[in-house]
């Protein structure tokens, strides 16, 4: 296993809590110095708030643990590619690197429909690894949506 699988795996731990309490099941785990210094997964729905994507509360949780916001020398993995507003905020939190699971062909900020972090008109740019552990966090959000559309067809049918 490789050092991004493992990591990844933690970033799976987190989506798995998510899913748990409702939540899309999608984690994120940051990584200071080969040590987990943030973990997170979605919460958007628990707080309610638009920006409790994984990423924004990981990438907060970071800056509080180093106790300042330039993310230098640290690396994100998150399940599935991050949206613009998280691509936003890895570039104004200066992480060096971004490794994600699988593609959001509808709604991704990093490599599907945008390549923000990889933007070489912005003043930071972040290393971008792509598809790791790609099927098994695809499969978490596959299951999420077919037990929740089917849990949707009980309470119209009932």
């Amino acid at each position: 296993m490789t050092q991004d699988e493992f990591y990844m795996g933690k970033a799976i731990e987190e989506a798995k809590k998510a899913a748990a309490i409702g939540e899309i099941p999608i984690g994120a785990v940051i990584i200071y110095k080969k040590k987990a210094i943030a973990r997170a997964h979605n919460l958007r729905e628990t707080l309610p708030s638009a920006t409790a994507h994984a990423e924004i509360l990981a990438i907060e949780e970071a800056c509080r643990v180093l106790s300042r916001w330039r993310l230098t020398d640290c690396t994100l993995y998150v399940t599935a590619e991050p949206c613009p507003m998280c691509a936003g905020a890895v570039v104004n939190s200066r992480l060096d690197r971004i490794v994600y699971g699988c593609p959001d062909p509808k709604g991704g900020g990093t490599r599907s429909l945008y390549t923000i972090v990889e933007d070489e008109r912005l003043n930071h740019r972040a290393q971008v690894t792509a598809g790791v552990r790609a099927d098994e966090c695809a499969d978490l959000l596959k299951k999420f949506f077919q037990k929740r559309r089917a849990d949707n067809t009980k309470t119209v049918s009932e």
